[in-house]
């Protein structure tokens, strides 16, 4: 785990310092601190490394290492959740969260997903193979405006889910103009 740490570019490194700066300064950890995308992976790798560590038998790790684990994990996380736009990190999000039945976390997280993420990012989470994640970005999408949705109809990878969560606008919601174009849809699908 040291590698990873001191593996880490010093501008990631100094991310999660100043998180754990201001997490023990009882201020908020992770707000207005500046972010490098690129990060998203270091991190993601380092929080799966605090947390395999931390899960090991308290047999090999005394109660002061594992709490201090814990909490560095914890900001990682944080730093994480308040910063990433990749879909790989937030599934990682939400599966820890789930695990440790955080489902305060889990809202949260859901909240991010259409105020930070492009619908693409939401499409590919749809594909995942965790229900929760799966179910979280269904919904994230149906909240989309209907003509971001109607922009997917042309992505070959991502029109099938554009398509479902129109469907879901129109059965759901009772969008009249998801309504529509579903309607245009399945006539030209009828052709």
């Amino acid at each position: 785990m040291a590698t990873l740490w001191w593996e880490l570019r010093p501008t990631t490194r100094g991310l999660v310092e100043r998180a754990l700066q201001a997490s023990n300064a009882s201020s908020s950890p992770v707000r207005n601190l500046p972010y490098d995308p690129r990060a998203d992976l270091e991190l993601s790798r380092l929080l799966t490394a605090l947390d395999d560590r931390a899960l090991e038998p308290r047999a090999f790790l005394d109660s002061e290492t594992g709490d201090q684990l814990k909490h560095v994990a914890d900001t990682c996380a944080a730093v994480l959740q308040e910063k990433t736009q990749s879909a790989e990190v937030f599934a990682q999000l939400v599966r820890r969260a789930e695990e440790q039945r955080d489902y305060r976390r889990i809202d949260v997280l859901a909240d991010a997903l259409t105020s930070r993420f492009a619908p693409s990012e939401i499409c590919e989470l749809v594909r995942s193979d965790d229900v929760v994640v799966r179910a979280l970005a269904n919904e994230a999408l149906a909240q989309f405006p209907t003509t971001v949705l109607v922009g997917l109809l042309s992505d070959p990878v991502d029109s099938e889910i554009a398509r479902d969560a129109l469907r879901r606008q129109a059965m759901e919601y009772g969008s009249e103009e998801a309504r529509r174009i579903v309607n245009a849809l399945d006539q030209v699908d009828d052709l």
